[in-house]
């Protein structure tokens, strides 16, 4: 909770004397119609910030050149934030809350606080922003008049939250009024049961929906109306039945999504909560906890998670680091740990955080601009609640939990919307698959990734990507995971006895195919290997996405040797990788052309993993086995 001793408006800004707040030089920053002075040479300067808001240094940093780009009439123009940079684009209003929160806020290091431009530029984005407002409540974002669910429900978060500013700090008395009049036409619009765009059957983008429940559980806060709180909790029940897949998931796009789920829509969640502490969103929030065990890939070197990304439908997330310092958009996320701890797991450890925040502060670089588009007002708005970051002890209890280490031996299916997730354990790996229908054109079907206990992923699919995908390509760069596969799935060699669930035989067999049976594909999985059996009616390259480290040793069977980061080409039956104690060898049967090439995606902060295509180019039939020591 931010005290009302911390948000002085301007009348309150002589009590704290000019000794605090350094001086603003003469020279403007531009000749705009809101011209804020630039910071003073050297600022900000990183040690006067606590270490919970060294979020808001380069926002500060950036602040006088968006005030400086905003047009007369409000618009912020210059394209600072979301797009179309388009004065009917509500979206692109959403710094008002930016604005207002360092008008509001006397800090030692902000010297904008009861700033009297910053105010009239506040003053008259906000005019601009409500101006947009449909008659209905809704807001547009892609068209003028346009009634869009995104604009309207984080448009309900960012204007409640200037709302409660403005409020405390005694500011703009009429648009304060206006603004209670518009979140409460937006919300009667955003709860309505029959409003198609934001409640489908089963949501399109669930981020969304839940962007304004938690706009208006803040609102509603503010200002209460019990005919919308009873609203709002009937809007919580229906996004648990038809936001959440019974697989754990939340829907984004008939599928499921790494970023949208994890760093939107679950940090939504804990705002929503935060204001409302409906037990509801703590269900939902522990069964995304479990779904995230299944599908976060833990390195044992210490460097993160690798996400399994091939399943998602909308973007490209490969991995999230140990550590994630500020700017961290999955840190709202930790207010649901003390509720559900095994969410602990996948969060930045307090102690870790304090040493990444502690080395920041001593940073003698200075403050960056942020970029433009690169200006995510949600990074400020997520740190007005406070923290609950697991401590590193809690953290490696819930790491300890995770499915694939808490057990050598298991297969896990789980299904929805046509969609297979498959998830097979045993001693020596860790396979994943995805098979069926596709939530979207962006996924890639069949084996999506292979982990090995010490050395860490090995093959890992990614999404939205021909060359990067554990693949059988036809000519033209054709490769069968881009597109649905129907998939079997046997206790024992694929043809044999049918698994329906349950515990993992000994073998594990799969067997998926194309609609058209132009390839199909037998997989075998024991206790230490994986075999993939092709079977095409054409030529074509068997295509595996390996991550691979500078520390790993890269040998083809007839001596050749590999460098990481190159590209090289032998005639071998296989490829050995040793990395530290562990080998992992691929062969395919008989000496062929073979190429291993490294592409430009890396993985983590460190960039030190990088991805490398191993390509075999066969007939139509080829059988590749990989054995894990």
């Amino acid at each position: 909770m931010i005290s009302r001793r911390t948000l002085l408006g301007a009348g309150s800004l002589s009590i704290l004397g000019s000794a605090l707040l350094p001086a603003l030089p003469a020279a403007a920053a531009s000749a705009g119609p809101f011209t804020l002075a630039p910071l003073p040479d050297g600022a900000p300067v990183r040690t006067l910030f606590a270490p919970a808001e060294q979020r808001f240094a380069p926002y500060l940093k950036t602040l006088a050149p968006m005030v400086a780009d905003m047009e007369a009439g409000g618009f912020f123009a210059g394209g600072w934030w979301r797009t179309p940079a388009a004065p009917y684009n509500a979206r692109v209003q959403e710094h008002v809350f930016t604005l207002a929160w360092f008008h509001a806020n006397a800090r030692p290091w902000n010297p904008y606080a009861g700033d009297r431009v910053l105010l009239s530029a506040l003053d008259a984005a906000l005019g601009h922003y409500l101006s947009l407002q449909n008659d209905d409540g809704s807001f547009p974002e892609y068209a003028p008049n346009e009634h869009h669910m995104a604009a309207t429900g984080f448009g309900l978060g960012y204007l409640s939250k200037t709302l409660r500013i403005l409020r405390r700090a005694d500011m703009l008395p009429e648009r304060r009024r206006q603004l209670a009049v518009a979140l409460a036409k937006a919300m009667t619009w955003f709860l309505d049961p029959n409003n198609r765009t934001v409640w489908q059957t089963r949501l399109t983008f669930a981020n969304q929906t839940t962007s304004g429940l938690a706009g208006s559980a803040l609102a509603l806060r503010l200002d209460h109306d019990a005919a919308l709180r009873r609203a709002l909790r009937a809007a919580i029940e229906r996004l648990a039945t038809s936001g959440q897949s019974p697989a754990g998931f939340f829907y984004e796009e008939r599928g499921m999504d790494m970023n949208y789920n994890f760093e939107v829509m679950l940090p939504e969640m804990a705002d929503a909560y935060h204001q409302t502490h409906d037990r509801t969103l703590v269900d939902m929030a522990a069964k995304f906890t479990d779904w995230l065990g299944y599908n976060l890939l833990r390195e044992p070197d210490g460097s993160g998670y690798i996400a399994n990304v091939a399943p998602s439908a909308r973007t490209s997330t490969r991995f999230y680091d140990e550590v994630r310092s500020d700017p961290d958009r999955t840190a709202l996320n930790s207010l649901f740990v003390p509720l559900v701890p095994a969410l602990g797991a996948f969060m930045t450890a307090r102690e870790d955080l304090a040493a990444a925040r502690s080395a920041w502060a001593a940073d003698p670089a200075p403050v960056r601009v942020l970029a433009k588009q690169d200006t995510s007002p949600r990074i400020l708005a997520h740190g007005l609640y406070g923290e609950a970051f697991p401590t590193r002890r809690r953290r490696a209890a819930a790491v300890a939990e995770l499915p694939y280490l808490r057990s050598d031996d298991f297969a896990e299916l789980r299904r929805d919307q046509g969609q297979d997730f498959l998830y097979v354990r045993k001693p020596r790996l860790y396979a994943g698959g995805y098979f069926g229908t596709r939530a979207t054109s962006s996924t890639r079907t069949g084996l999506t990734f292979l982990w090995h206990p010490a050395a860490g992923t090995i093959v890992h699919s990614l999404n939205d990507n021909n060359y990067a995908c554990w693949s059988t390509v036809l000519p033209g760069q054709k490769p069968d995971s881009n597109g649905p596969m129907t998939a079997e799935y046997f206790a024992g060699e694929p043809g044999g006895t049918p698994w329906t669930g349950g515990d993992a035989p000994a073998t594990f067999g799969v067997r998926y195919r194309t609609p058209d049976g132009a390839i199909t594909t037998d997989v075998i999985i024991t206790a230490d290997s994986l075999r993939r059996s092709v079977r095409s009616t054409a030529a074509a390259t068997e295509q595996i996405p390996l991550v691979l480290l500078p520390t790993d040793t890269l040998t083809f069977t007839d001596g050749t040797k590999a460098a990481h980061g190159g590209s090289t080409n032998a005639t071998a039956d296989g490829l050995d990788v040793r990395r530290g104690d562990t080998l992992i060898r691929f062969r395919w049967g008989g000496a062929r052309p073979a190429t291993l090439a490294a592409g430009s995606p890396t993985y983590f902060r460190d960039a030190r993993r990088r991805f490398h295509a191993l390509r075999i180019p066969h007939a139509g039939t080829i059988d590749v086995t990989v054995s894990l020591g």
